[in-house]
């Protein structure tokens, strides 16, 4: 017989702290929802404050936010002082904020290429860097970068987006081989199509969002609970013998 105690116990997340970017929709949002449910208190990071108090009222008291705009260099000082008296340092992070200009190659500026690798390349890795000596201290540490079907795959007007979260694969792995070793797993998630403020424009065109369905095993696209089960299992004790891995979450899209 199975000893349910145990098994929970994988997933049990009470006393620990996460820091999630992103927090205040889509995916950062439904992370901040289920790492609370699984007894972490959370604290997001996104522009837009009305939105965190919207996320707030979804998580509860296990929940704070606060603003800042990640794709500005200048924002990531400060965030260990920030961050750490609200529920002490994070055991986990979760990098889930993201852009995609949606520029064709002809058509990249090099404003939209900035924005695009510094918010989601540069402040994964350099936000995990203030934070890891924390986790190296405690011995114990999660990081769950966010990849993409274009890690691996070439969208129209996805160059830009493209290169950023191929580097977020790359990044994951030379983040495992760097500090695994002292406790601290860094894995990705690489989300198919998700119904989220960030594929919008896809899902506002029925016959597009009906194609990108055909495509996976499933038959379906996704929907933001999907990546519950995922994300807790990389932010959690279950996946302790996991690091360097991309996890694609796309419903079988890159199986296909």
């Amino acid at each position: 017989m199975a000893n349910v105690s145990a098994i929970n116990a994988l997933f049990d997340l009470s006393g620990k702290t996460a820091l999630v970017t992103g927090a205040s929709s889509g995916l950062g949002r439904q992370a901040a929802i289920v790492l609370a449910q699984a007894g972490a208190n959370v604290v997001g990071i996104a522009r837009r404050a009305d939105a965190l108090a919207e996320t707030k009222k979804l998580v509860g008291d296990a929940f704070t936010g606060i603003t800042a705009d990640l794709a500005n260099r200048s924002e990531w000082d400060g965030l260990v002082d920030r961050v750490n008296p609200i529920y002490g340092a994070p055991d986990i992070l979760v990098h889930a904020a993201g852009i995609n200009t949606r520029q064709d190659a002809d058509s990249v500026t090099p404003e939209g290429w900035d924005v695009t690798l510094s918010l989601n390349l540069s402040a994964p890795f350099f936000i995990s860097q203030a934070f890891v000596p924390f986790m190296k201290a405690k011995g114990w540490g999660r990081i769950v970068n966010f990849a993409s079907l274009q890690s691996y795959r070439a969208f129209t007007s996805g160059i830009s987006y493209g290169a950023s979260k191929g580097g977020v694969a790359q990044m994951t792995r030379a983040m495992a081989e760097a500090w695994s070793k002292d406790g601290i797993t860094a894995n990705a998630i690489g989300p198919g199509f998700f119904r989220t403020e960030l594929t919008a424009v896809v899902f506002a065109d029925p016959e597009r969002a009906a194609r990108n369905a055909a495509q996976t095993c499933i038959g379906r696209n996704g929907e933001p609970e999907d990546m519950s089960g995922p994300l807790l299992f990389l932010a959690s004790n279950a996946s302790a013998y996991i690091t360097g891995q991309i996890l694609m979450v796309d419903g079988g899209f890159t199986a296909k």
